[in-house]
């Protein structure tokens, strides 16, 4: 039986739901029989069934059409089946109800409620269970899930629009466009990517961004976060109009971070004027910087984003990769 290329259909069908599972991990499933495929299944919706069940579900539909019993039937998950309740409950127990009696799972859960508990579970009930069948394939794809569970802590970038000279705006501007259209609507994906959205005061009140992402796909809005210690914040500003924000009045970045240590938010985007970056990045636990920049000069008049040259790599980042967004330049770079 070729695991690997049905695992890849699972995997698959798991990343049609990226943007609306966040922050659970995206998971598909495959219920086979022989090499046939019976039903499938996908965690879609956070809070909602989970991918095992919903293939189950499917599968319950075909009983004596395409098979007689479940106990004829492989079921193919990407990632280990939870054994606990929480907003839905064990898949275990539905996988179990069921009567299906071979499981195979793409990669563990790193999830301490549910890593090597499922599986034992499973075991446990007479279900013979495969594992590791390209699990690195699935750790790719729910990076920031398996991040926040070895790391206690969210996976952080830092998000900047640079003018080729390094400006991030002119001074005493209260809005600067620097890069192109496209690189702006690439900026809305990278924010519905994300859990969380972090920015400060004075982002704020001179860009009066919405600081949301803008898509023409479902997904789940990441939360606002401001960090401010203003007392003069104008709350019919565009960024206080969606209700999922939350006011932060504290300098000490560590402690910021340690907010989001038991909950589900596994990645934040810092998108924020040059003080408030430079804050973040000299701190040391900082995963990646996502530069989008323009051929435009900003000039004498343009405010620095950092005091030095290659500030990003003297920070101990490393260039990962760029692309081009029309005349402008997108720079990834990883520590």
């Amino acid at each position: 039986m070729n695991y690997e290329k049905l695992m890849k259909r699972a995997i698959s069908l798991a990343d049609q739901y990226k943007y609306t599972a966040k922050p659970n991990p995206v998971v598909g499933c495959i219920i086979i029989k022989d090499d046939k495929i019976i039903s499938e299944g996908a965690h879609e919706k956070f809070g909602c069934n989970h991918a095992e069940v919903n293939a189950i579900n499917s599968a319950k539909t075909k009983v004596g059409k395409s098979f007689k019993s479940f106990e004829e039937l492989t079921l193919i998950c990407s990632l280990e089946p939870c054994n606990h309740s929480g907003k839905t409950g064990p898949c275990t127990e539905a996988i179990i109800k069921s009567g299906i009696k071979n499981v195979v799972i793409g990669a563990l859960d790193p999830n301490p409620l549910v890593s090597g508990k499922g599986i034992e579970c499973l075991k446990k009930n007479g279900i013979s269970v495969k594992t590791n069948v390209c699990s690195e394939l699935v750790k790719e794809q729910n990076k920031f899930f398996f991040f926040k569970n070895t790391y206690g802590r969210p996976f952080i970038t830092a998000k900047i629009a640079s003018s080729i000279d390094g400006k991030s705006h002119i001074v005493g501007s209260k809005q600067t466009w620097i890069t192109c259209k496209k690189s702006r609507e690439d900026v809305q994906k990278l924010r519905a990517s994300k859990d969380v959205i972090l920015t400060g005061g004075n982002t704020v009140v001179n860009d009066n961004p919405m600081m949301n992402a803008r898509v023409d796909f479902s997904i789940n809005q990441p939360k606002k976060i401001l960090l401010s210690t203003k007392n003069n914040l104008n709350f019919d500003a565009p960024f206080f109009k969606d209700s999922d924000y939350e006011i932060i009045r504290e300098r000490d970045l560590d402690k910021v971070v340690s907010r989001f240590k038991n909950t589900d938010v596994t990645s934040i985007l810092v998108e924020a004027g040059p003080k408030l970056i430079n804050s973040f990045l000299n701190e040391d636990d900082r995963d990646m910087v996502t530069i989008y920049e323009s051929t435009s000069k900003l000039g004498p008049n343009g405010v620095n984003w950092f005091k030095e040259d290659n500030a990003v790599e003297n920070l101990g980042f490393k260039l990962e990769s760029t692309y081009k967004i029309e005349s402008d330049t997108k720079k990834i770079f990883i520590k």
